[in-house]
């Protein structure tokens, strides 16, 4: 009798344990397709952008802040939750859900498609943004919303907090197609302060699935093309000084701007934008089409194309390249729209690198230079040096710049720490802030009338 209870156990404990694999695996799945899916219609929706400014050069003065006074309309109104990056929300969701209270408006399933379709509709219009940064709000929640499915006795043996660090961190694997960077941004950056380790088995479980899905419809493909580094001599040793303090002050600089909203809202353009929103989204969006006009539509969109073809030799950047990314992703985080910063970064290093290559002639060659840059102004945006170095690492050719990336980005993130705060850290203390007052102070029911 005990043995047959005890085999009857061992089959539903065991069946029990498949459906939350099954379900895990379902869910990575399902995180890494609409990865997949979000990728495709963000490039259709630059593209069609290009395709509009090449037929008529005027177009982006009336596309681009007619669909930011959209966008944050319909983020005010329709969406509230999808604003910004979705990485601090993700932070922010991790952190509320140790204490059981996560807003719905940081990781739903409404936000998450709202955001793939806001994110678009910024990139049709032209803005400096990019999607991995939402990328990651859209897996976490896709990945969160798998909890309702886990059998009921089991939900507490998986946390929360492990499901939507697992799911973000799938977001990143997905998005760059590099699963290791997905695991090292959930430890580095998305698990920090988190304080508990028991989903490490989930996270790269998840992680794993959710790049597979990915290289499996897109190919093992890099994400800014490929850089022919060549032989790595003593000699860089200066350029990784020169490119991680440079990078570094550069990207601290561009932390700072974003965080210039909520560090000093009594400023006047912030307290502008408080008050009129739409009309300020409009204001935002004429200064990026002035910019991408004046630059010859360079600095328009995420920056991929634009670098990936200069990294492969088939055109070349002016000198002003990063001057001109650089303002006008932050003219167009300012504008409250959607987006994230990592191609942006990302595409203003590599700008970087083109215009210090020719001073680092005789140390380092061209390729070796823009791959510094790209690891340090990334690491120094935000201040995630390992996940910035293994992202650029996947698109060298050779491990000989390995310590060298590493290194960079260290220096960068260690001028950044001493000019101002964690970028992603930061913005997820309102996020939180925002979610637990909401979660905390809910409209009562009018009492009935006697």
């Amino acid at each position: 009798m005990a043995r047959r209870l005890y085999g009857a156990a061992i089959n539903v404990f065991g069946a029990r344990r498949w459906r939350i694999r099954l379900t895990l695996w379902l869910a990575a799945a399902a995180a890494g397709l609409v990865t997949v899916g979000f990728t495709l219609l963000s490039d259709l929706a630059q593209e069609l952008f290009h395709r509009i400014w090449s037929q008529a050069s005027w177009a982006p003065f009336v596309l681009t802040p007619a669909v930011g006074m959209f966008i944050v309309w319909a983020t005010t109104h329709w969406l509230p939750g999808t604003q910004g990056s979705g990485i601090p929300q993700v932070i922010a969701a991790a952190r509320l859900a140790t204490h059981g209270a996560v807003s719905p408006r940081l990781v739903s399933l409404r936000v998450a498609f709202g955001k793939i379709g806001l994110v678009a509709c910024g990139l049709f219009g032209g803005f400096s943004i990019g999607r991995e940064g939402p990328s990651v709000q859209v897996a976490a929640s896709i990945v969160d919303s798998a909890r309702r499915f886990l059998p009921h006795r089991h939900v507490r043996a998986i946390s929360r907090a492990d499901l939507i660090l697992a799911g973000g961190a799938a977001g990143v694997a997905a998005a760059f197609n590099t699963p290791l960077a997905g695991v090292m941004f959930a430890i580095e950056e998305l698990g920090r302060r988190h304080g508990e380790g028991g989903g490490s088995g989930i996270l790269i479980m998840t992680v794993i699935l959710a790049g597979l899905v990915a290289i499996g419809l897109q190919g093992n493909y890099t994400y800014f093309g490929h850089l022919d580094v060549a032989a790595v001599a003593r000699g860089i040793a200066l350029p990784v000084i020169v490119c991680g303090l440079g990078c570094g002050a550069l990207g601290a600089l561009f932390s700072r701007l974003l965080l210039a909203p909520s560090r000093y809202p009594h400023w006047l353009p912030w307290r502008v934008r408080a008050a009129r929103p739409v009309a300020f989204a409009g204001a935002c969006g004429l200064l990026v089409a002035a910019i991408g006009a004046a630059t010859g539509g360079y600095s328009f969109g995420s920056g991929y194309a634009v670098t990936a073809s200069a990294i492969a030799g088939q055109s070349t950047l002016e000198w002003w390249a990063p001057v001109a990314k650089f303002a006008a992703t932050v003219v167009s985080y300012f504008s409250g729209i959607p987006g994230g910063i990592f191609a942006p970064s990302l595409a203003i290093g590599a700008a970087c690198g083109f215009d210090l290559a020719p001073l680092m002639a005789g140390f380092a060659n061209t390729h070796q230079v823009v791959a510094l840059c790209m690891a340090a102004f990334l690491a120094a945006a935000t201040q995630a040096p390992i996940t910035a170095a293994i992202i650029v690492m996947e698109m060298v050719d050779g491990h000989g710049m390995v310590l060298s990336l590493m290194a960079v980005a260290l220096i960068a993130k260690a001028v950044s720490e001493f000019f101002g705060p964690e970028l992603y850290q930061q913005m997820a203390l309102g996020f939180a802030a925002t979610a637990a007052h909401e979660t905390a102070v809910k409209p009562q029911p009018a009492a009935a009338k006697s």
